[in-house]
C-alpha cells in the first residue's frame, strides 16, 4: 500500500465515523399515521424524541462510502512492471471509475422521495421526485427500494465497464487465436 492509498483510507475511515455519528433520522407523527418521514441528519448519542434511525439510508451511506474507498485504493494504486512502460496506465478504466464514484455520490445527495399521502406497501412504491436530502424534506419518506436499485444499477454497470475496458496481457489469446485452436481441435478428430 503506498502512501496516497493509506491517505485514501484514512479520508474513507473519517468519512465513516462522520456518517455514522450524525445518521439520518425519520420523524414520527401522530398526525400522518405514524408514518415516518425523513426528517434529516442528528447527532448519534443525542435526545431525539419521536425520532427513529433510517436504517436503509444509513446503510447505503456506509455502502457507498466502502464502495467510493476501494475505487480510490484502485485509482491510486501503482501499476504492475510491465505498464509503467506506458504512462497512465488504462484511462478507460480510470474514468469509469471517477465517473461511477461521482454517480454514487449524486445518487445520495438527490434520493428518491414520495409525499407520506401516497406511502403504500408495495415492493416497488411509486416516488414524487429526487430531492436534495439536505432540503426540506419534512412531508416526504425516502424510497429506500427504488434508491438500493439505483446503487446497485451503478456498481453493476461501472464493475461491467471496468472490466470490458481491462488491458489483455500477452498471455491472453486473441480471437483470432482461439478460432485457430477450435479449428486444429476440430481437425485432429
Amino acid at each position: 500500500m503506498n502512501n496516497a492509498q493509506r491517505i485514501a483510507l484514512a479520508v474513507a475511515v473519517a468519512n465513516l465515523a462522520l456518517v455514522l455519528a450524525f445518521p439520518p433520522f425519520d420523524y414520527i407523527s401522530l398526525q400522518r399515521g405514524n408514518i415516518p418521514t425523513f426528517d434529516g441528519f442528528y447527532f448519534a448519542f443525542g435526545s431525539h424524541p419521536n425520532r427513529v434511525v433510517n436504517a436503509n439510508f444509513l446503510a447505503l451511506e456506509i455502502i457507498v462510502v466502502l464502495v467510493n474507498a476501494c475505487i480510490a485504493l484502485l485509482l491510486l494504486r501503482k501499476p504492475p512492471l510491465r505498464q509503467r512502460q506506458r504512462p497512465g496506465g488504462n484511462r478507460r478504466q480510470r474514468a469509469v471509475l471517477a465517473l461511477m464514484a461521482i454517480n454514487l455520490v449524486v445518487i445520495l445527495l438527490f434520493p428518491p422521495f414520495e409525499f407520506f399521502a401516497a406511502i403504500t406497501k408495495a415492493v416497488l412504491p411509486s416516488f414524487e421526485g429526487f430531492y436534495f436530502v439536505f432540503g426540506d424534506n419534512s412531508l416526504r419518506q425516502l424510497v429506500a427500494p427504488i434508491l438500493y436499485i439505483e446503487v446497485a444499477l451503478v456498481i453493476i454497470n461501472g464493475a461491467l465497464l471496468w472490466l470490458l475496458f481491462r488491458d489483455k496481457t500477452p498471455e491472453e489469446a486473441s480471437a483470432e487465436q482461439v478460432r485457430a485452436l477450435a479449428q486444429r481441435v476440430r481437425a485432429a478428430r
